[in-house]
C-alpha cells in the first residue's frame, strides 16, 4: 500500500501533503439503539472516515467476565443498601442488562463482541479541521456517543481508520450481537426487502446515500419489470445486476436487441448467438432429446404461436386447424411421432412444412380449406427474404453460464420472430426438470414483442410459469406506453414483485403514474431524475404494501467498462487497448474482430 511522502505528528492533529486530519474514539454509547443508528456518520457531507473494529469474544470467557461484572454491580448495590444509600439507577440499569446478555448467551441466543469505533476528520486547512472536528463532535452527541480526541495518538488514530484491520488505540466497549448488527448500516431506510442468501447491490439510496439491496429471488415471485425512457441507463443496469448475479452462480439468458450485450459475454466467457447473421439457423421444429410425453403436442402448438407472429396477425381457426394438420404430417415425414424414441432423429425445416402444405393444396380440390393461402404467406420464409433463420438445422445450442441472442442482424420486420425463437430456446431449458437451477431470463426492448398479440400472450406466459422453475424474467423497455396501454402488459407488470423505474418522459408520466400508485414527489423525482436514478418498488411490506426507495446505480471501474455504450468511451477503451474502434451508423461500437473479446460468438 503506497503511504505519503512525508507527514507531521502534531499532539490532536496529524498534517499530510494536500490537508490536515484529527481522529477521535468512541467511548461511552447509547443504551438502546435502532437499526442502522450510524447512519448519519457514513451520510456526513464532508469527509468523515469512520473505523468499525470488531473482536469476537470466546463464550467461555464472555460467561465468566459477565459473572464477574454481575458480582461486582451486585456487590454495590448492596454495599449501598447497606449504608442507607439512596439506589444508583444506572448500576441497577447495567446490571438488569448484564443478565439479560448473560441469558441470551447461554441459551445460545447471542454472543458477544468488543468493538470499537473511530472517526477521521480531513480538511484542507488547520483552522477549517477545528471546524469539521466541531460538527462532527457535535453530531456524534446527538448518537449519544461520547467521543474524545486521540491526543499524543494523532498517528496511531489515523492508522486504526485505514483500511489495514489493524487497531493501535485499543478503546473497546462489549456489543451482544443484535446491538453490533444494528451498528451496521447495510440497509435503506425506505425498503425494506426479503434478503435471501444472495442478496444484490442496486446503488446507493439517493436520500440517505446508504446502500440499497435487493434479493429478486426471495420475493414471492422472481420477475422484474424495468421502465425507462430512451437514454436513462436501464440497459446499464440491467448489465450490471446480470454481473452481480453471475457472481453468486445464477445462469442467465438475455434477448438483446442492439447487440449491447456482446461485450459482456465475451468478458466472461459467455455466448453470445447472433440470429441473422450469415451461416446462423434456427430451426423451430427441434425436440428436446428427453422430454415429456406431451412435448410433440407443444411444440405444434409453439409452430402456431410462430406462424402467427410472422403473418403480425391472429390465426382463424381454419387457418389454425390446417396448420396444426401440416405441422403433424411434416413431423411424420420425418418419421417423428410421438414416441420419445423417434425424437432423436433429424427434425424437419420449414421448408418440409410449406411441402406439406403444397401436398394439401394439391389435393383439396375446389373447396379449399386454406393451404395454399397459408404455403403463400409461408412462402417469404421459406425461400424468400425472411429465409435466412430457416434454411437449415440450427447451427448450434445455447449454452454456458450466460446466453446472449443477439438480434441486430436481423431486419426490422422479422425482429418479433428472432425475439420469439430465441425466448423459446431458452423457455426449454428453463423448463428442462432435469437441469434445474436459479435462472434469470433477459428480455430487453420488449416492446418489440408486445407489438404482436402472439408475442405478448408468449411473454405472459413465461412471465406466470417462470417461479414455478426456479427462474425469473425481466422485462426491460423504453416504451411503457406499449406496456401499459394492453391487458396482457399490465399483466405482466402485475406478476413482477420488482419494478424499477428510471427518468421518464413527460408524455408517459401520467399511465406510470397511474399504474404503480406514485406520489406526486416520486412523479417529479422520475421526471428529473439523472442518468442511473431510479425508484425501486417492491411488495414485501406488510399486507403486501409497497416499499418504495429511491436509489442511484453504482459501478466498480471494471463493471462500468463493461457496462457503458457511451462511443466516446468505447473509443477508448479500444485506443487504450492498441485497436482501433469501429462504429456502425447508430454510433456503437462494432464488434470486435475474431473473436478477441474471449468469448464464444457464433
Amino acid at each position: 500500500m503506497a503511504g505519503p511522502s512525508a507527514l507531521r505528528v502534531e499532539a490532536r492533529s496529524l498534517t499530510l501533503p494536500g490537508g490536515t486530519c484529527a481522529s477521535f474514539a468512541v467511548a461511552g454509547y447509547p443504551r438502546e439503539v435502532g437499526a442502522g443508528w450510524l447512519e448519519p456518520l457514513l451520510t456526513y457531507p464532508g469527509r468523515l472516515d469512520v473505523a468499525l473494529h470488531v473482536e469476537p469474544v470466546p463464550p467461555l470467557v464472555a460467561a465468566q467476565r459477565l459473572r464477574r461484572q454481575l458480582a461486582r454491580l451486585e456487590s454495590t448495590s448492596r454495599a449501598d443498601a447497606e449504608r442507607g444509600r439512596l439506589a444508583d439507577f444506572g448500576a441497577e440499569a447495567a446490571a438488569d442488562d448484564a443478565a439479560d446478555l448473560a441469558a441470551s448467551l447461554a441459551r445460545g441466543h447471542g454472543r458477544l463482541f468488543r468493538v470499537g469505533l473511530y472517526l477521521t476528520v480531513h480538511a484542507p486547512t488547520a483552522e477549517q479541521l477545528r471546524e469539521e472536528a466541531d460538527r462532527v463532535r457535535a453530531l456524534a452527541a446527538s448518537l449519544l456517543l461520547d467521543s474524545h480526541p486521540t491526543t499524543f495518538r494523532a498517528l496511531q488514530g489515523w492508522t486504526t481508520t485505514l483500511p489495514l484491520g489493524e487497531d493501535s488505540l485499543s478503546v473497546r466497549r462489549a456489543f451482544d450481537t443484535a446491538a453490533l448488527a444494528a451498528a451496521f448500516p447495510f440497509t435503506s431506510p425506505d425498503l425494506e426487502p426479503l434478503l435471501g442468501p444472495t442478496p444484490t447491490l442496486f446503488g446507493l439510496n439517493a436520500h440517505s446515500s446508504g446502500p440499497v439491496l435487493w434479493d429478486r429471488f426471495a420475493q414471492d415471485n422472481h420477475n422484474s419489470v424495468t421502465l425507462a425512457r430512451s437514454g436513462a441507463g436501464k440497459s446499464y443496469f440491467t448489465k450490471l445486476e446480470v454481473l452481480r448475479l453471475l457472481y453468486q452462480g445464477v445462469h442467465v439468458a438475455i434477448v438483446d436487441p442492439e447487440d449491447e450485450y456482446r461485450r459482456l459475454a465475451g468478458s466472461v466467457g459467455g455466448t453470445c448467438i447472433a440470429l441473422g447473421a450469415p451461416g446462423v439457423h434456427v430451426n423451430p421444429f427441434d425436440l428436446p432429446p428427453g422430454g415429456e410425453a406431451d412435448t410433440l403436442t407443444r411444440r405444434a402448438l409453439f409452430l402456431q404461436t410462430l406462424v402467427a407472429t410472422m403473418f403480425g396477425e391472429p390465426l382463424a381457426p381454419a387457418t389454425r386447424a390446417v396448420l396444426d394438420r401440416a405441422v403433424i404430417a411434416t413431423y411424420a415425414a420425418a418419421g417423428i411421432t410421438s414416441d420419445p424414441r423417434t425424437w432423436k432423429r433429424p427434425a424437419p425445416l420449414m421448408a418440409d412444412l410449406a411441402a406439406q402444405l403444397d401436398l394439401a393444396a394439391a389435393g383439396e380440390g375446389a373447396s379449399g380449406n386454406g393451404a395454399a393461402e397459408l404455403s403463400a404467406r409461408l412462402a417469404p420464409w421459406v425461400s424468400g427474404s425472411y429465409a435466412g433463420l430457416f434454411t437449415g438445422p440450427t447451427t448450434t445450442a445455447p449454452t454456458g453460464h450466460l446466453q446472449v441472442f443477439s438480434l441486430r442482424d436481423l431486419p426490422e420486420e422479422t425482429r418479433p420472430v428472432g425475439m420469439l425463437l430465441a425466448l423459446d430456446a431458452i423457455w426449454r431449458q428453463v423448463a428442462d426438470p432435469a437441469d434445474r437451477r436459479r435462472r434469470l431470463v433477459v428480455v430487453d426492448e420488449a416492446w418489440t414483442l408486445m407489438h404482436q398479440d402472439a408475442g405478448a400472450r408468449f411473454l405472459y406466459r413465461l412471465a406466470k410459469s417462470a417461479r414455478k422453475h426456479w427462474a425469473g424474467l425481466a422485462v426491460v423497455t423504453q416504451d411503457a406506453a406499449d406496456l401499459l396501454s394492453c391487458d396482457l402488459g399490465r399483466a405482466v407488470i402485475a406478476n413482477a414483485a420488482t419494478q424499477v423505474l428510471l427518468r421518464q418522459a413527460p408524455q408517459v408520466i401520467a399511465e406510470v403514474a397511474e399504474a404503480f400508485d406514485l406520489t406526486d414527489g416520486e412523479q417529479a423525482f422520475l421526471l428529473a431524475a439523472d442518468r442511473g436514478e431510479g425508484l425501486l418498488c417492491g411488495t414485501t411490506g406488510a399486507g403486501g404494501a409497497a416499499d418504495r426507495a429511491a436509489f442511484t446505480a453504482i459501478a466498480s471501474p471494471a463493471e462500468h467498462r463493461l457496462a457503458t455504450t457511451d462511443p466516446a468511451e468505447l473509443a477508448h477503451l479500444h485506443t487504450i487497448a492498441g485497436t482501433p474502434a469501429a462504429f456502425d451508423e447508430d454510433g456503437r461500437a462494432g464488434r470486435a474482430e475474431d473473436g478477441d473479446e474471449g468469448g464464444d460468438t457464433l
